[in-house]
C-alpha cells in the first residue's frame, strides 16, 4: 500500500473555498481568520490617463502621459501601514488606502487581495496618477468681489510626493507674492515639513512647520514645531463694505510632544503635552480714511495639555461630497479636550485659563441616510471672567435618494461671549450665505442653514472632469455684540442653482463651482443676481 501525500494547498482549499476558488477574490475577513500571512505587495500604478480606452487614446492625452513623471514607488511604499511577512489586517488596509487617497497627486487609491495560496495573500496597491505640473491659475467671484491668483505650482515634483508653488494672489484685501514648499514624508520617514513666504501689499508672512504627526490609529507618539510671523492690516466690514481697520503683528511658535498605546479594543486614546507662544499687536492704520477700532494687544505664554479619544469607525462613499471619487468618512466618536495656563510670572500679559474642547459623532449609514455632528469650545478664563469663548455646533445631513440624486442639509450654530474684536462672528458670501456681500453682518452669534438638492450625471467631457448641479436655499442671521453699530436684519436668505465641475486629471483637489443667487433680503444696495464663480473642496 501507498501513501497518498495531499499538498497543503489543497487541503485549504478544501477548508476554504471561499478564499480558493478560482476566479474568486478572497474576502478579508476570512483572510484574518485563517491567520493569513501578507506575501508580495504589487503596485499597480497607472499613469494620467488610460491609453487602453479609445477614449483617452490620442496624441494629447498620449502626450501628457509622457511628460508626467509617475509617482515613484517608495513614495507609495513608505506611507503603507502593512509590511510582506506580517498578518493580513483588514484595518491596516483600510487604512493604508485612506493614506494613499489623503495625497491630491492621486485620483484614487484601493488595495485588494490579489492571489491567496498556502496561507500567504498577496496585495495589490492600485493608484492612478493626476497632472501635477501647471500654471496655478484661478479666478473667482463670491460676495461680489473678486479673487485672482497666478502662477506655477508642481504638486509631485520629479514623483516624489513634494509640493512646491510660486504664485501672485490679489483679493479684497491683498496683493500678495507668495513661495510655499512642502513634503509630508521628508527622506524616509513619517516627518512632514510646510514652509510658507509671502510679501503682501500690507506685510509679510514666514511660516513653517515641522511635525511627525499621529499619521494613523496605532501610532505611539507624536512630535513637532510651528512657527508663524504675520503683519497684515486687517479690515471690518459693515453690510459688505469697509466700516474700519487696524494693523496687526502676530508671532505665534509652538512645540509639542504626543504618545499613545496604538489602538485597544477599538479606541484610541492620545496625550499631548507642549508650549505656546502667542503675541498680537494692533495699531491703527493711520494711512487709512477709515474710522479708528484697534483690538487689544495680547501676549500669551503658556504650556498646554491635552487628551484625545477617538473611535476607529470609517466608511467610504461616492456622490456625496464629490463626483465619481472615493470619498473617506470619518463617522465614529472622537472627544478632544486641552487646557493651558498663562502666567504673568512667565512674560505673559495677564493671568489666563486657556481651554479648548471638541467632540464628533454620527448617526445611521451614508447608503441611505446619515447625520454628522460636531462641536467645539474655546476661550479663555481671565479674573474669574469669560474672555474670546467661542461654541460652535454643526450638524450635517445626507438623504440617498438615489445613485444620481441626494438631498444635503446643514446647520451651523455658533456662540461667543466678549469676542476679541479680531474675533469677530461673520455673515455673508465668504460664511454660506451665498446671495450675499462677504462679511454683511457683524455680532458674537450666528446660526446658518443650507439645503441643497444635489444631482451627479454622467457627462464626462472630453474625460477631463466630471459635472453635478445642485439646487440650493441658505438662510442665516447674526446677534450679539455690533462694533460697528451697523443696521441689523434679523434673517437674511437666498435661493439659487449652481453647476459643479470636478477636475479628474489634476491635482487641485477642488471642485469649481459657478452659482447664480437670489437674496431675498437685506438693504437696497444688493445686487438682484449675485453671480458666484469660486473653487472647493466638495460640493
Amino acid at each position: 500500500m501507498h501513501a497518498t501525500f495531499i499538498p497543503r494547498s489543497a487541503i485549504l482549499m478544501l477548508l476554504s473555498p471561499a478564499l480558493c476558488n478560482a476566479g474568486e477574490t478572497p474576502d478579508a475577513q476570512l483572510l484574518q481568520q485563517q491567520n493569513a500571512i501578507i506575501g508580495e505587495i504589487v503596485l499597480q500604478k497607472s499613469n494620467v490617463f488610460d491609453l487602453s480606452n479609445p477614449e483617452e487614446n490620442n496624441w494629447l492625452y498620449r502626450l501628457a502621459n509622457r511628460w508626467h513623471i509617475v509617482t515613484k514607488d517608495r513614495v507609495i511604499r513608505k506611507q503603507l501601514l502593512i509590511r510582506s511577512g506580517s498578518p493580513y489586517s483588514p484595518r491596516l488596509v483600510a487604512e493604508s488606502g485612506r493614506v494613499l487617497r489623503q495625497n491630491n497627486y492621486f485620483f484614487d487609491a484601493d488595495i485588494q487581495p490579489l492571489r491567496y495560496e498556502n496561507g500567504v495573500v498577496d496585495l495589490a496597491v492600485k493608484t492612478r496618477d493626476v497632472w501635477t505640473l501647471g500654471p496655478d491659475v484661478s479666478a473667482s467671484r463670491k460676495g461680489g468681489e473678486n479673487t485672482s491668483r497666478i502662477g506655477i505650482e508642481e504638486q509631485n515634483l520629479l514623483g516624489r510626493g513634494q509640493r512646491i508653488r510660486l504664485s501672485h494672489e490679489e483679493n479684497v484685501d491683498r496683493r500678495s507674492n507668495s513661495l510655499e514648499f512642502s513634503d509630508r514624508h521628508l527622506g524616509s520617514n513619517w516627518l512632514s515639513l510646510f514652509v510658507r513666504l509671502a510679501d503682501s501689499s500690507d506685510g509679510d508672512t514666514q511660516q513653517v512647520s515641522l511635525t511627525r504627526p499621529f499619521f494613523a490609529l496605532d501610532t505611539r507618539w507624536s512630535a513637532g514645531v510651528y512657527g508663524l510671523k504675520n503683519e497684515r492690516r486687517d479690515t471690518i466690514y459693515s453690510l459688505g463694505e469697509e466700516a474700519a481697520d487696524y494693523n496687526r503683528e502676530q508671532d505665534y511658535f509652538s512645540a509639542f510632544g504626543g504618545w499613545s498605546k496604538g489602538v485597544q479594543n477599538g479606541w484610541v486614546r492620545r496625550w499631548t503635552a507642549g508650549i505656546i507662544h502667542d503675541q498680537n499687536q494692533f495699531t491703527s492704520a493711520a494711512s487709512t480714511v477709515l474710522p479708528d477700532s484697534v483690538p487689544v494687544d495680547r501676549k500669551l505664554i503658556y504650556p498646554f495639555f491635552g487628551v484625545e479619544l477617538l473611535e476607529d469607525r470609517y466608511e467610504t462613499s461616492q456622490n456625496r461630497d464629490q463626483i465619481g471619487k472615493t470619498e473617506d468618512f470619518y463617522l465614529g466618536t472622537r472627544l478632544t479636550a486641552s487646557l493651558g495656563y498663562a502666567s504673568e510670572r512667565f512674560s505673559s500679559d495677564r493671568d489666563a485659563l486657556m481651554y479648548s474642547a471638541s467632540a464628533n459623532t454620527s448617526f445611521g449609514a451614508l447608503d441611505k441616510i446619515a447625520l454628522l455632528l460636531s462641536g467645539s469650545a474655546s476661550g479663555r478664563l481671565e479674573s474669574g471672567r469669560t474672555a474670546n469663548a467661542l461654541a460652535t455646533l454643526r450638524a450635517r445631513y445626507y438623504r440617498t435618494q438615489s445613485e444620481k440624486r441626494l438631498f444635503f442639509a446643514t446647520v451651523s450654530l455658533t456662540a461667543g461671549q466678549a469676542l476679541d474684536l479680531d474675533n469677530l462672528v461673520q455673515l455673508g458670501g465668504s460664511t454660506g450665505l451665498r446671495g450675499y456681500p462677504l462679511r454683511y453682518q457683524n455680532g458674537d452669534s450666528r446660526v446658518i442653514v443650507s439645503l441643497e438638492q444635489r444631482y451627479f450625471t454622467d457627462w464626462y467631457p472630453f474625460r477631463l472632469a466630471r459635472i453635478g448641479g445642485a439646487v440650493f436655499l441658505d438662510s442665516g442671521r447674526v446677534w450679539g455684540d455690533n462694533p460697528v453699530g451697523e443696521q441689523r436684519y434679523k434673517w437674511l436668505t437666498d435661493i439659487g442653482i449652481g453647476l459643479r465641475f470636478a477636475p479628474t486629471r489634476s491635482s487641485s483637489g477642488k471642485m469649481i463651482h459657478l452659482d447664480i443667487a437670489f437674496p431675498l433680503g437685506g438693504d437696497p444696495t444688493i445686487d438682484d443676481v449675485q453671480v458666484l464663480l469660486e473653487s472647493k473642496r466638495s460640493f
